[in-house]
């Protein structure tokens, strides 16, 4: 090709066909495999704009600067509109950098299939925000000051209504491109990432961005080192040809070398697709009659004149499509119902607390949320019981999968406290996710009993030195009912006031036959009675006491006599 094309490419100076010619001549001389598109009949020579859902960006208009080829320099100086200057249009900001790579490296990763290089991203950064203007972020990434689109009013533009209630880009009214990827608050929503760990998604945040620019060119399952896929991807960002073959202009451009410049230091684009420049207000072209005023796009506005990204699937299928005239741009389909979670939050779960054998009166709820904060139905929550314990799901599992509801909430089954005692965890995760998870404690405590009565009111005498006769019977119970399986003591105490084992007096037998004056890890039966062994009696005459305790703190003194028989 004899002609040497400048990095500004002036759509009012250069035409389409010149356009592609320099894209035909790249892929010919510097970019093996990769070819130009056919132009879709949508964005062709009638300049009907395609309908917003086709794209991530609603096809708005965007930075038409192209990198200077390597051809020789006539004499005469670089052509109109360019610098000559190859090593400028290799520049990218250090941490803008950073951050394309550090994308490339996740997604190896999570999406190994897809195949996706920096320099993609790094090509459409540079014609949706100039690099995030030239790399002006602060340290951990977020630009300094938002970039923000036009409104899409419907005026020159896409008509959004606002979907975040300005919370992404300001406007209640209608909704704005945002960062130095463009997205729409509602594609965020679906698509944002959290690219640089500090546990927010920010669209302004060049880390955040970039990753969920790669996530969105890798939907479909596409490997990006097939061209046919690349080109999809691409198109998928903007449904256009001019769109396609600058992002791939500039993709080969990175591809043969980089200069890493400090942040903040790199030039910004000058020219648009739509000819106006950012920054500046263009001269309105006299309408036509009975139609209205163009507006001059608002001071500061850096995206470049464009809409904002719409949000996959939005023309109603609710997953892939193909536009019609065989224009090869593929729509991304959703992310799946588990992608969309960004956090998993309480839903109002209560103390859970429950007494060894009985079932909780608390269940654990939970609710999966996007990034805005909306519900997100239909994703699988794994509950799981950790930690020593036998307590358990019904059916005797340790863990359940349950499905949220319309509201995003999900809630455990019921859990059956076992016989240990103690606390354990019941552990809440998004299945398919690596989200963090929420535990919650849950206590079991021991049965209890709050009275004890004897089942008899026989008088318990004995000879010195013989056996007692009768053998002591109790029942204990808990609000009124039999408490079963309850921990009870038998103690041969002192005094009424004195409650250590006494040394002398009336005593039961180990295994071994030794007298012992103190049972412990008694329990109740089924009923909540519990019957003490044999007792026997020494040598010592008078009256003794025994006391026994349960847990839950039920306490019966049992009065003891020993005497020898009347003469």
């Amino acid at each position: 090709m004899a002609a040497v094309f400048g990095r500004r490419l002036r759509r009012g100076a250069v035409t389409t066909a010149v356009a592609a010619a320099a894209v035909a001549a790249l892929a010919a001389s510097q970019a093996p495999g990769v070819t130009d598109v056919p132009r879709d009949e949508r964005a062709g020579a009638s300049g009907a704009t395609p309908p917003a859902e086709d794209s991530a960006t609603g096809n708005s208009p965007y930075y038409t600067d192209l990198p200077e080829l390597k051809s020789p320099v006539p004499p005469t100086g670089p052509p109109d509109g360019g610098t000559g200057d190859a090593a400028t249009d290799s520049e990218i900001p250090a941490t803008v950098l950073d951050a394309y790579k550090k994308a490339e490296a996740s997604l190896a990763t999570s999406k190994p299939g897809c195949n996706l290089p920096w320099e993609l991203l790094a090509a459409i950064g540079k014609v949706e925000s100039g690099q995030a203007r030239g790399g002006r972020v602060d340290a951990n990434g977020t630009t300094v000051g938002d970039i923000l689109g036009p409104p899409l009013n419907g005026n020159g533009f896409a008509k959004i209504t606002d979907t975040d209630n300005g919370a992404y880009d300001g406007d209640r009214t209608h909704d704005r491109a945002v960062g130095p990827m463009q997205f729409i608050p509602s594609t965020w929503d679906t698509w944002g990432q959290d690219g640089n760990a500090d546990g927010k998604t920010d669209p302004n945040n060049i880390y955040d961005a970039a990753l969920a620019a790669g996530s969105y060119l890798c939907a479909n399952d596409r490997d990006l080192s097939v061209e046919a896929d690349l080109h999809k991807a691409i198109l998928s960002y903007n449904h256009s040809t001019e769109y396609l073959n600058t992002v791939l202009t500039w993709l080969e451009h990175y591809r043969d070398g980089i200069r890493e410049i400090p942040d903040g230091s790199g030039d910004l684009p000058r020219d648009r697709s739509d000819n106006n420049s950012p920054g500046t207000t263009p001269t309105p072209t006299p309408p036509a009659s009975g139609s209205p005023s163009p507006k001059p796009p608002k001071p500061g506005d850096d995206k470049p004149g464009g809409e904002k990204p719409t949000e996959p699937g939005s023309g109603g299928s609710g997953g892939p499509t193909t536009p019609p005239n065989g224009g090869g741009s593929e729509t991304p389909k959703p992310p799946s119902p588990a992608e969309r979670v960004a956090s998993l939050a309480d839903a109002g779960t209560g103390k859970l607390a429950a007494t060894a054998g009985d079932a909780f009166a608390e269940r654990v709820e939970v609710r999966t949320e996007s990034r805005s904060g909306s519900a997100v139905a239909k994703v699988k929550v794994r509950f799981a019981i950790v930690g020593d314990t036998d307590a358990r799901f019904p059916g005797g599992a340790t863990s359940a999968t349950v499905t949220t509801s319309a509201s995003g909430k999900a809630t455990a089954p019921v859990v059956k406290a076992g016989e240990k005692t103690g606390e354990f965890k019941v552990r809440a995760t998004v299945v398919g996710r690596s989200l963090p998870g929420l535990a919650y404690t849950a206590t079991v405590t021991a049965r209890q009993a709050d009275a004890l009565v004897r089942t008899s009111d026989k008088a318990l005498i004995c000879e010195p030195g013989k056996e007692f006769a009768d053998q002591v019977e109790v029942k204990a119970t808990y609000k009124g009912e039999a408490a079963d399986r309850v921990a009870a003591t038998a103690t041969m105490v002192k005094s009424a006031a004195d409650a250590t084992a006494n040394d002398k007096g009336p005593y039961f037998k180990d295994a071994n036959g030794k007298p012992v004056r103190a049972l412990k890890a008694l329990k109740t039966d089924a009923n909540g009675v519990l019957k003490l062994p044999k007792m026997y009696a020494d040598d010592a005459a008078g009256t003794f006491l025994m006391r026994v305790t349960t847990a839950g703190g039920a306490t019966l003194t049992v009065e003891l006599k020993v005497a020898a028989p009347a003469a």
